[in-house]
């Protein structure tokens, strides 16, 4: 089967829904000839008119010629139906409804119409390959081929080996999606594949911020955004998404994983689901739709009741952090004080991020903490805890929205909402590298091309530091007792020896491999 994407001319995509229709339009770029079908026939009629118009745009915007785009629409071939005959089929692409016995039936049906040389591959985006192959009477010719939507946008594919599939077939798919254009990545076939299954880091941890009562779902979305520098805030993302989905992908998730603590949901999403708040789609999630556009809440008030001059403030923490917030608060005209011991007037501002259990030696009801993640560049996080003076923590406030930069007040926890957010995703992608599910490489490209993140998860993990993040994480647990912020052994390890966390390093299979075994 040597150099078969190279050879491969004809692959057949059966259903012309918006991922059938994106599959479709990419393949035919790529100079394959491309049959479409569908249950409905009217629908690949529309189907090859939409995806012409999609040519038409791209020769519009100058990102494909006149020629290449009617020589990739000359290919569009409308067959009769999914089960139409086969003959010369290399590939066959399934992008039908999310349901395993629709899926089954198909493969079933389809393997009586094409010949023994047809890869088959499903667009499952939750479902088991295993699963689905086991309808058929050779599963050893059906892979998981998971494509984003929309796809001509989303240059990433998950190629999925099933329990039975055949050995060099998931790099065939690999070197067609390159083919396509694509980044692949080779994902498991267990629960959520890869992308999904690395995504339970942040939404799952944003939920138990909200659900504990340290942050408003608007001020986790605004502190992913300019602190961690993320395109989109998970409560945000819900939203886009669908509760619909996306609550049951964190269920099944964490039962498929066997009630794995880092990955569990929260009873938030739950309710919420039963009451159909779904999001954009329905008007109403996290957030309030008017017209599809998102009603965000106001930016938290500065006090308006504060009397004489700014309280001045003075900081701690540790020495570049406290340096740079004092650069910033007196580029504003905000008083800092310099000495060893701050005044009876002055509020103490603890650059760890926390109050408590850092500065226990400080005036409790004067202290308030800002993270320094992000740098104090972009937004400001205060953060405050139950024994703060309101009258300190206005002042506080006020203070910091001198500067001209948005400010969110946040509860105290053992670590900042930023740090703790990361921690998440940087452990639950430790575990997949740690089980063996996936490469470093493959799941950082994964998460970087499939959810937009500035950066993969591991490579993330080293910038900040692995060791701030291991010391995150054990805070978290010292603090709460749940197991929820147990370390990843990948992440321990790397961390005891000095290694980045995108290294594999040395395992039993390198001595199993050498030996001949």
């Amino acid at each position: 089967m040597e150099r078969w994407a190279e050879r491969a001319t004809t692959v057949r995509v059966v259903g012309t829904g918006i991922m059938g229709r994106g599959i479709a339009q990419v393949a035919a770029a790529a100079g394959l000839t491309v049959q479409l079908a569908d249950a409905r026939p009217e629908a690949v009629d529309e189907a090859v008119g939409q995806i012409g118009a999609m040519f038409g745009k791209l020769v519009a915007k100058g990102r494909m010629s006149a020629d290449d785009a009617a020589a990739a629409e000359a290919r569009l071939v409308p067959v009769d139906g999914p089960l139409a005959d086969g003959t010369g089929v290399d590939l066959v692409i399934e992008a039908v409804r999310e349901e395993i016995g629709t899926k089954r039936e198909l493969f079933a049906g389809l393997e009586r119409v094409c010949p023994d040389s047809t890869v088959f591959a499903t667009n499952t985006s939750s479902l088991s390959v295993t699963e689905i192959g086991a309808g058929m009477s050779d599963p050893s010719r059906l892979a998981g081929l998971h494509f984003f939507n929309p796809v001509p946008l989303m240059k990433l594919a998950e190629v999925i080996a099933g329990a039975r599939t055949a050995g060099w077939i998931p790099d065939a798919l690999t070197d067609l999606v390159r083919r396509f254009g694509h980044s692949p990545v080779r994902a498991p076939d267990t629960p959520g594949f890869l992308v999904n299954h690395a995504g339970r880091g942040l939404g799952t941890e944003a939920l138990q911020i909200v659900a504990e009562g340290t942050a408003r779902p608007v001020d986790v979305d605004r502190i992913a955004r300019d602190v961690l520098g993320l395109k989109m805030g998970p409560f945000e993302l819900m939203d886009l998404t669908g509760l619909d989905v996306s609550h049951p992908v964190m269920e099944t998730i964490w039962e498929g994983f066997h009630y794995d603590d880092r990955l569990r949901p929260s009873y938030l999403t739950r309710a919420r689901y039963q009451a159909g708040l779904f999001g954009r789609k329905v008007g109403a999630g996290w957030y309030e739709y008017v017209d599809g556009v998102k009603q965000e809440p106001a930016e938290a008030p500065v006090p308006a009741d504060l009397e004489g001059a700014p309280r001045p403030f003075w900081i701690t923490g540790p020495a570049p952090d406290a340096g740079r917030l004092a650069a910033v608060l007196e580029k504003a005209g905000v008083p800092v004080e310099r000495g060893p011991f701050p005044s009876e007037a002055a509020v103490v501002l603890d650059t760890d991020g926390v109050v408590f259990p850092h500065e226990n030696s400080l005036d409790p009801r004067r202290t308030v903490a800002v993270d320094p993640v992000g740098g104090f560049e972009r937004r400001l996080v205060l953060t405050v805890h139950p024994g703060l003076d309101a009258a300190a923590g206005r002042a506080a406030l006020a203070g910091l929205a001198a500067t001209g930069l948005p400010v969110t007040v946040v509860g105290d926890a053992p670590v900042p909402v930023s740090e703790r957010l990361l921690a998440s995703i940087v452990n639950v992608a430790c575990e997949i590298a740690q089980r063996g599910l996936a490469s470093p490489a493959d799941i950082d490209t994964a998460v970087r091309l499939g959810l937009g993140y500035p950066f993969g998860p591991l490579e993330w993990g080293d910038r900040m530091g692995g060791e701030r993040l291991l010391s995150a994480l054990s805070a978290m647990f010292a603090g709460t007792g749940d197991p929820r912020y147990r370390p990843s052994r990948w992440l321990a390890h790397r961390v005891a020896l000095g290694m980045p966390l995108t290294e594999r390093g040395t395992s039993p299979a390198d001595f199993l491999r050498s030996s001949g075994s």
